[in-house]
């Protein structure tokens, strides 16, 4: 962070909120931010002119300022800015980064608020519960603090007690977001294309599930189930007898953080099996249960003094379906054979591009990153780069990344960072190799088979749709005849000639404006009238800075044509 932080820098510190203090506040971060994008395309508010690099900058900087505001603003926005870190359809490349960044390491509540909570939520008071309790908390986040405990049967635990006052901040925050997502809904220019309220709703679930304790005991049960065949994954076990809604207790187990690389090399561990030990744990979790941990970032996987990996928080987990598998094995053999159509359907089914009337620009993309991508081998390529790339041509185009497919590749990127850290010449696309091959060989065949069931698939579909060509033939002629197919046809030079037409007839306009000013200031002149004669001057003049610009733009677009 690139500044410290104080309890008086958070108004949201305390129990009772404000709503119209939150109100305000809330109101005045979207409204600055506003203004800062109306600004952002304008020349005037660059010195010297408007370059890419500038807006580069500014791009930048406003993420900057976008992630620190955020955390100023308390836990409901932090957390909704870790979740718009997955919406890089919706954001730039910089603030996708800069959101992904957020952290939020907050000043810790009192000991005393954490005596109350216990009490009322598990029915007794920390002596009666504990053999041991540390009042100074092992780490303080947005959404609670976490003390380490000892029980009378002697277990050693972490206690995991929410934030007092977190359920009515988030009834305040979400009753004034879902006032400002409807007025971003109807806007006529950021509500084109976006389903902000879907937006809206999705944020309102994941936050709700990430404050109820008793959810993140069940995933971090299910995790451990899954992973109950490989010793050397850790994940601590849930005590329920001391878990309610809003405490949560669970096994210590303490470990050196995966991404402090020094410390792993002192305590005698390889650090380059950990690497690659980290990368299929998670393949593992995508592809042999479909339940993955959403934010693996270094701060939730540690690595026992043996070696094992040991896992943190289970807050915010996700999950891919069966048709889901289903829809990126044809993506996947898609992308193998460099069917851009191919991929752009299973995109489609997937929930990952929504189709419109022109998909031309959209599979020209999907051709240009097939034809770049395929050209090195598969082992060569970085995560970190196809990610960025894909978010590139996903922003303000019919992509919709699910929130899903964005937490993969955001977790893959993480890991292949931690990976490079551990091992220079670690390559995550080299580990994960063997599990895409095991992916389009249906995890249960040998490549033949799945090449031969390829084949006979390709050969249904050929069929199928032979056998149904008459009737869409006859479908496309019936629409014709009522009138309900339209054609668009898209002239270039035509729609070049408009524009230079019609800034013909604004510079027209433009000078006879300024013959009408400077006729008139010259009859005020003449008959004495001074101040009146000036300001007809200077609006001819303001006139004629705005004709020369005018005659500007049509030189340079001249010279492009």
């Amino acid at each position: 962070m690139e500044k410290g932080y104080s309890d008086k820098a958070y108004r949201w510190n305390r129990e009772n909120y404000s709503s119209r203090r939150r109100f305000v506040d809330i109101w005045s971060f979207v409204l600055t931010l506003m203004f800062k994008l109306w600004r952002y395309n304008k020349s005037w508010s660059y010195p010297g002119g408007i370059t890419e690099a500038k807006q580069a900058a500014r791009r930048k900087a406003q993420a900057v300022w976008i992630r620190n505001t955020l955390l100023d603003l308390g836990p409901t926005f932090i957390k909704v800015g870790q979740l718009f870190s997955t919406r890089a359809d919706i954001f730039p490349l910089e603030y996708v980064e800069e959101l992904a960044k957020l952290q939020d390491k907050v000043p810790a509540f009192s000991y005393d608020q954490v005596e109350t909570i216990i009490q009322r939520e598990l029915g007794k008071k920390i002596p009666d519960l504990f053999q041991n309790f540390d009042p100074i908390p092992l780490a303080a986040a947005s959404l609670g603090q976490v003390h380490k405990a000892v029980l009378y049967s002697g277990e050693a635990v972490v206690v995991k007690v929410q934030r007092p006052g977190l359920k009515k901040l988030f009834e305040i925050d979400l009753q004034i977001l879902k006032g400002i997502t409807r007025y971003f809904q109807n806007h006529p220019k950021w509500g084109r294309g976006r389903d902000w309220l879907g937006i809206y709703e999705e944020c309102c679930r994941i936050l709700w599930e990430e404050i109820d304790y008793l959810n993140e005991g069940r995933n971090a049960d299910t995790f451990r189930r899954n992973f109950r065949g490989y010793d050397w994954v850790k994940v601590p076990r849930i005590y329920w007898r001391y878990t309610s809604p809003q405490v949560l207790t669970l096994e210590y187990l303490p470990g050196i953080k995966i991404s402090q690389y020094e410390a792993i090399e002192a305590a005698g561990l390889d650090r380059k099996i950990i690497a690659r030990q980290g990368a299929q744990a998670y393949l593992l979790q995508l592809l042999n249960n479909g339940f993955f941990h959403a934010d693996p970032h270094p701060g939730n996987i540690a690595v026992s003094p043996n070696g094992d990996l040991i896992f943190y928080d289970f807050g915010m987990m996700g999950r891919i379906k069966s048709n889901v598998r289903e829809g990126l094995m044809q993506t996947l053999f898609g992308i193998a054979q460099k069917d851009g159509d191919r991929v752009i359907q299973s995109l489609i089914d997937l929930g990952a591009i929504a189709p419109v009337d022109d998909m031309g620009p959209v599979r020209r993309s999907v051709q240009y990153m097939l034809d770049h991508f395929m050209d090195k081998p598969f082992e060569n390529q970085s995560v970190a780069a196809i990610s960025d790339d894909l978010y590139e041509i996903a922003y303000n185009q019919p992509f919709r990344f699910p929130a899903t497919f964005t937490f993969v590749m955001r977790a893959f990127s993480t890991l292949e960072g931690v990976g490079k850290g551990l091992d220079p010449e670690f390559n995550f696309m080299e580990v994960a190799k063997p599990y895409a091959m095991q992916l389009m060989t249906n995890m249960n065949g040998s490549e033949s088979n799945s090449f031969l069931n390829e084949l006979s698939r390709q050969a249904v579909q050929v069929s199928t749709t032979a056998f149904g060509l008459p009737r869409r033939l006859e479908d496309t002629l019936e629409k014709l005849e009522r009138g309900d197919m339209r054609m668009r046809v898209r002239s270039l030079e035509t729609e070049r000639l408009l524009r230079r037409q019609s800034n013909i007839q604004i510079g027209i306009s433009y000078a006879l404006l300024i013959s009408g000013f400077t006729l008139s200031g010259t009859i005020l002149l003449v008959n004495h009238y001074v101040l009146l004669a000036v300001l007809a001057g200077v609006i001819a003049a303001a006139i004629a800075g705005l004709l020369i610009r005018l005659l500007l733009r049509l030189e340079r677009s001249d010279r492009m044509y």
